[in-house]
């Protein structure tokens, strides 16, 4: 299930805290975990993350598993319509202010973290600061995005390999003279 409170023009975003709130209460009741996505309007790879998500051949695999909840955050001067009441001061929370977008975390139906879109060194904790990789694109990127969904949810290996595949259709194209 995706609740998505970006901001239209004609509508005032949802504090963040509402949304949250809102998402856990769906995955408690529906016995689900919950990914908070905090994005921009004007990121590319939140885009990509949020293309990704919904691709058909992945969207019943995460909507059977996951409630997704994006926050607009961070927006250019003049935007800042967009951004959801309180999404600046929880994504300092998680100290991902100086992190880039998109940056995600699976939590439970309490709030509890989970996994994060952080990069760690093996056997490294959540409290450990890691690198954010945003949306998965680079085979570590999306190993490691497949690992963390395989811990949280009920994703078959069927699945997870839908999903890999996807998620690698993001990688950047190189090019002939380029590393």
């Amino acid at each position: 299930m995706f609740l998505c409170y970006a901001g239209f023009a004609q509508d005032i975003p949802k504090p963040a805290e509402i949304v949250l709130n809102n998402a856990y209460a769906i995955a408690a009741k529906e016995n689900k975990k919950v990914i908070l996505i905090f994005h921009a309007s004007w990121c590319g790879w939140c885009r990509k993350m949020e293309a990704s998500v919904n691709d058909p051949a992945c969207k019943k695999s995460f909507d059977d598993n996951y409630v997704f909840v994006y926050l607009d955050v961070l927006e250019h001067a003049g935007k800042e319509n967009l951004e959801n009441p309180g999404s600046l001061d929880l994504l300092k929370k998680y100290k991902g202010e100086q992190s880039g977008l998109p940056f995600w975390f699976i939590l439970d139906a309490k709030g509890n973290t989970l996994a994060d879109c952080q990069i760690r060194p093996e056997g490294a904790g959540l409290d450990t600061p890691g690198e954010n990789m945003g949306c998965p694109a680079s085979e570590k990127e999306v190993d490691y995005f497949i690992k963390e969904l395989k811990s949280t949810s009920k994703l078959s290996d069927a699945e997870l390999a839908v999903i890999k595949t996807r998620f690698r259709k993001n990688e950047p194209v190189k090019t002939a003279g380029t590393n």
